[in-house]
This record gives structure tokens, sequence and C-alpha cells, in this order.
């Protein structure tokens, strides 16, 4: 019978190479459902193997796991065979995690723990180990028990250690460094695992360094949210520079196994030729033989990336995936679709602010690009329904949430260039997209009304913005989002000039103020100092004013690195040298402000420098100064009417400044719910950017103050 068996393995691989999974799963089950009894070690492989394909090919979740359960029985009567419990074990619980049975994944986790500290199976145990605190610390953090979570990462970077593993102590490094920035109790416990991370990586020879690409990946992006979480812009550059140049090397390298492997197969086709001469046979062999050595070299030494050896997984070609740890670990934290397009997203965060807009729409278009196509994958278009599967719902869940972060920024970017109709168009995509997926982007619920209210303040539909932005503030549970709609909403009334709402933008600026400094970097206290600074020169209190405009501008400057909010600091702080009659400084002022506007096409901004610079040359008796801007100044104000006019001609004007709030059907997705109900590895981007609009007077100006918040990342590991 054990040659019967092994008849039927090599059918079922045989029929597996040519993508028949139906037929490679019925001869394993032919075993299985024989009337003739077969060695109990034979039917555990067997089931294991079809664990392994049902994982790998299909969303049949509940079949593996039966096929795992009935593996672990057979295994309690077998007193060795360490490497297929442990095998049963490891993918037993990722079987209970992809159901969300998380306390069932504990349980067997802790029985695999049990079993290696009874045994003596060396360096595999010591993986196995590894493996089972990996998936333990995530089960873990689902639940939101942070402490624990670190506590069993901790364990699995001593055993690294102990191992004299750099990749692998590398690997519970970044976990632990990610499970901190997640809980982020204390800024100093998040820097000491930083620095852990740093001395690990550089303990790695640079050869393997390169190597390990998923690693390198992962690091690079913790550090960047860290960097963003504490503002520290100027050291965040070179991380965002390296992950960029990471990314188009392996793309290069992709591209290049594509032309390889394109080559190799018409050599393949050619060598059966019966015509072919002995050299040219001889020839063509040669070349075979030379681009599958080369195709080696590129893809890792013929590394089988799509057959998990010791774990389930979604099944992918060795260019999906990015590994973070060897097997048996299940390692790895994004596909490589969705680090790519996270890539191009960092990217563009940090050129939306120095005003590099053809450079961030670009990025912002390529990581569309790459999201929309995984999407398809899963049957997710626009205007088609689709029924998710329990096992796509994670992955799913990361690209949508990534989309949403995408047209975020597309209509960051389309505001401050006063391209109103585009503005829209993102925004009104973002609805949809909320109203067809509630649960899973009920975190983008919040960021939706806040752009809403964005776009209305851009359009001068002020009362309307009101409403968005504290509706927003209502919907957030995000401290440093709810105080910087606050502030939103604050310059919103300032703009409606009368003193009832300046007295409403007091009282939304007093208790963000009092707050400023508790908040983790400088981005809430910049934007209320501009905003208190502002509301303080409009009730003529120029000198304070003054002083608090000199201090966030400087802290602006030193820190962020914001083109735009610079540039509104210094046409207020403009404005307040020409009402303290300091026209050698106003003049000096508003010229830098001038070109910073002009940089980032900022038509509002650049009309109320225009107005202030018009105001001063009048004072000074300066006539062709004065008509020479006074003639540029209306040919903007002429093209932002025109460009406001065709945004309110627009049918989905009505709808976006609207007082209403984005309602969305709230389904009973229990399966929605539960998958994503722990958010596993969660980062938030904070960056900051500005809004704002034309003024018809110096003294009577407003404003384009905004900060943006770029949502909540997640991860959560399926």
């Amino acid at each position: 019978m054990e040659r019967v068996a092994e008849g039927l393995w090599v059918l079922a691989d045989y029929e597996e190479k040519k993508g028949e999974i139906g037929k490679s799963v019925k001869c394993l089950e032919a075993i299985c459902q024989s009337q003739v009894s077969f060695l109990p070690i034979i039917e555990i492989k067997t089931r294991l193997r079809i664990a392994n394909l049902l994982l790998n090919h299909s969303n049949n979740v509940n079949h593996a796991k039966s096929h795992l359960e009935r593996s672990q029985l057979l295994l309690k009567s077998i007193p060795s065979c360490f490497e297929l419990k442990c095998r049963a074990y490891s993918l037993l619980s990722q079987c209970y995690q992809l159901v969300g049975a998380i306390p069932s994944q504990k349980q067997i986790l802790n029985k695999g723990l049990e079993l290696i500290s009874t045994s003596e199976d060396g360096f595999s145990g010591r993986l196995w180990y590894c493996n089972f605190n990996s998936q333990l610390a995530n089960a873990l953090t689902i639940e939101g028990d942070h402490h624990g979570s670190i506590s069993a990462l901790d364990n699995g970077l001593t055993c690294a250690t102990q191992m004299c593993y750099p990749e692998l102590q590398m690997f519970f490094a970044t976990s632990i460094l990610h499970v901190h920035l997640m809980q982020w109790e204390n800024e100093s416990s998040v820097q000491d695992a930083l620095n852990r991370c740093n001395v690990i990586w550089e303990s790695i020879e640079s050869v393997k360094r390169q190597q390990c690409l998923g690693l390198l990946f992962y690091n690079e992006l913790l550090h960047v949210f860290y960097l963003l979480r504490i503002c520290d812009y100027k050291n965040a550059v070179q991380h965002v520079d390296k992950l960029d140049a990471a990314m188009k090397s392996d793309l290069q390298r992709r591209q290049r196994i594509k032309d390889l492997t394109k080559e190799l197969d018409a050599v393949n086709e050619s060598l059966p030729c019966y015509d072919l001469s002995y050299r040219d046979r001889s020839s063509l062999s040669a070349k075979q033989t030379h681009l599958g050595e080369q195709l080696n070299n590129l893809t890792g030494n013929d590394r089988e990336f799509s057959e998990p050896k010791y774990f389930g997984s979604a099944r992918r070609t060795w260019e999906d995936k990015l590994e973070l740890a060897p097997p048996p670990i299940d390692g790895e934290w994004l596909p490589k679709g969705a680090i790519y397009a996270l890539v191009d997203l960092t990217v563009a965060v940090f050129n939306r602010p120095k005003g590099l807009f053809k450079e961030c729409l670009k990025r912002i278009q390529s990581g569309l690009q790459i999201v929309q196509e995984e999407l398809k994958k899963y049957g997710i278009l626009d205007g088609v329904r689709v029924d998710l599967q329990h096992t796509a719902i994670w992955i799913a869940s990361v690209y949508l949430m990534l989309l949403m972060q995408l047209l975020e920024n597309k209509v960051a970017v389309d505001l401050t260039r006063s391209e109103f109709v585009e503005a829209q168009e993102a925004l009104v995509q973002m609805r949809n997209w909320y109203i067809r997926f509630p649960t899973i982007l009920q975190a983008c619920e919040c960021v939706i009304e806040m752009l809403r209210g964005q776009y209305a303040h851009c359009v001068g539909c002020y009362d309307e913005a009101n409403y968005h932005f504290l509706e927003a503030s209502r919907l957030s549970e995000n401290k440093s989002m709810q105080a910087m709609c606050c502030v939103y909403a604050a310059i919103s009334y300032i703009c409606m000039g009368d003193a009832e709402s300046s007295a409403k933008a007091l009282d939304l600026i007093g208790p963000v103020l009092g707050v400023m400094d508790s908040f983790t970097g400088v981005r809430e206290k910049t934007s209320v100092l501009l905003a208190h600074g502002f509301l303080l020169m409009r009730q003529q209190n120029l000198q304070e004013a003054r002083n608090r405009l000199a201090f966030g501008l400087q802290t602006t400057h030193n820190t962020l690195g914001n083109l735009q909010l610079v540039s509104q600091y210094l046409t207020v702080l403009g404005n307040l040298g020409l009402a303290l009659c300091d026209t050698v400084q106003a003049r000096e002022i508003l010229r830098s402000s001038l070109t910073l506007a002009k940089k980032l096409n900022d038509i509002p901004t650049q009309i109320w420098v225009l107005s202030n610079l018009t105001a001063m040359y009048q004072q000074l008796g300066e006539k062709g100064s004065e008509m020479e801007n006074h003639d540029y100044k209306t040919k903007k104000v002429e093209d932002l009417q025109k460009r406001i006019s065709n945004a309110c001609l627009s049918s989905h004007h009505v709808e976006l400044i609207a007082k209403v709030k984005v309602e969305a059907h709230q389904m009973s997705e229990i399966d929605i719910k539960r998958a994503i109900s722990g958010s596993s590895m969660r980062v938030d981007l904070d960056i900051p950017e500005s809004i704002g609009l034309e003024t018809t007077s110096p003294m009577t100006s407003s404003s384009r103050l905004m900060d943006f918040d770029m949502g909540r990342l997640r991860k959560r590991k399926a």
C-alpha cells in the first residue's frame, strides 16, 4: 500500500504542476477515503499536503482545517514525528486565524511551544520556537494585548540571538518596533526599539543586507513612520530615498527576469525541432544553460517562492513576495504590490509640502495603478458588487486603505493648486468607495468629512466648511485629528469676518492652545499658532500676534519644511508689518511669501500677498509698482473665480458641501468585522499641509491653514 500512496503522491504533484489543483486534491483524497487502511504516517502526510493545497489555491479554509485537525489527532498516538507535529500546529494556527478563532489559535500555539520545550531537536526546534512565538505575537496583537505580543517577540529575539542568526534577530526587532509604534506608550521605548533595529541591521554583512529586501523595506518604512510621527521630516528624507531606490532597483531586476524568461522560453521551444543542425542545437543548449544560470542568480539561486514548504499562505509567484524571515516562519508583512504602492504614497507625501506636485501626482497615479490592478484580482472594480471571501478580506482591506490614502493626497494636491474640479472627482471616488465598503473603510469616514470641509473652505463656503470640520472632529477618536479639525473650523470662522464668528473661533482655538505641547511632534502646535496669530491680528492685538507668529514660523521652518505653511506665516507677518508701519521688513517678507506661493501654484495666497504689496506700494506712493501688482492681482482673481465657478457648476458641488454626513448602509458583515476587528499593525502617518483662499484686502485676509492627516494605515496578518 505504501507504493500505491507514493504513486498517488507523484500523480498529485504532476497534476499540480499542470495547474490542475482539483485533480491533485482528488488524488490525495483517494488515500484518505480508501476502504483499505494506510499507515497513520502516510495519512498524516497526505492530509498535510491537502491542507497546503487548499490554503495555497482556494478559499476552503474550513476543509483544510478539518484535515489538519484529523492529522493532529493521528499524531497524538505517534511518539516521534517532531517535524510533522510542528508543521500541523503551524498550519492549524493559521487556519484558526483565517476564520477569526483567535482563542483556538493561541491554544494550539501554546501546545506547539510545550512540544518544543520537551524536545531536543536542536536548530530545527529553535526555528519552530521562533515560528510559534511570531504567530502568537500576532494573535495577541489582534486581541489588543500589546504587552503580551512584545513578550512573545522578545522570546523569539532571544532565541534568534542564541542561534547567532542576525537576519532572524532583525525580523523580531522590527516586529517589536512595529508593536511599539502601534502602542506608543512613550517615545523613549519606541526610540529604544528603533536603536536596537539600527544596531542589528548594521551587524548584518552588507551583501546579506542587499539580499534581505523584505527586511530592508520593513525597517525603512518603520523608520519613516516613526520620524513622521515626531515630525522629524529632515531625517526621514534619507529613509524615503532608500525606499525609492530599493523599489526602482527591484523593478529593474524583475523586468530583467521577465526578459530572460521570455528568451529562455523561446530557446526551449526551438530545441525540440528535428531539423536543427548539431551546431545549432549545441549553441541553443549552451544558451539555455547560460540563461538558466542568470535566472537562478537573479531569483535567489532558484528558491521556490511559490510553494511554502512549512506553512499555508496564499499562493503567489516569486515576484509577489517580500519575505522577512526564513521557513518555517511566516515572516511576510505585506505583498510586494502593497509595499510598492506604499512607497509611492510615501514619496508623494514628502514631495507635496515641498511643492513638487508634478512628481507627486506621478507617484500617486503609479500607486493607484498598482492598487487597482491588485483589487481586480479580487473582482473589486468600480460599480461592480462583490462578496469577498473571508480569507480575502484582510488583503483587500490593505489595498482599499492604500487606495483611499492615495486619493486623499490627490485631493490635497488639487486643492493646493486650486484645481477644484479634479479635487471633486477624487473626493467623490473616496465617498463612493466608502459607501461600498463602510466596514473596512470605517476609519476613512472622518477623513472624508475633513476633506469636504477643506473643499468647502476653498470655494468660499465657510459655513458648510465649519459643519464638516466639526463633524469630522466628532467622528474621530484620534486626539490629533480632533485638534486639527477644530483649528480648520476656527480658520473658517475667522474668514466669515463677524464678531460672533471670531468668538466661536477663539472657543475652538483656546482648548487646542492649552494642550498643544502635549502632542507628539509640532504639527498641531504650528497650525494652532498660525490660526491664533491670525485671529489676534484680526482683533488688532498686533504685537502679541507677531510674537505668536514669529515663534510658529521658526518652529515650522526648523522642523516641518512645509513651504505652503511657511508662505502663509510670512504673508500674515508681512500683513502685520504693514499694520505696524514697518514697510522695510514687510516688503522683504511679502516678496519671499510670493516666491513660495508661485512655486506652489497657490493662487489664493498669491492674491493675498499681492493685495498686501499693492497696499504697501500705495502707502509709499510707488504708483508704478502699485499698478503692476494690481493688474497681476486682477488676473489672478479672475483665474481663481473662474476655477471656483467651474467647480460650483459641477454636479458634485452641491452634494459635497451639503450639511449632510455621508451615509453608508452598515451591513451585518460579521466575517468582515471579525477579520478586521483587531488592528494588528496600525500606524498613523501625520503629514502637514495647508489650504485657504483669496481675500479682498490686507487686513481682512484669510489664511490657507491646513494640516493633513493621511489616515490610518493598517496591517493585519491573515
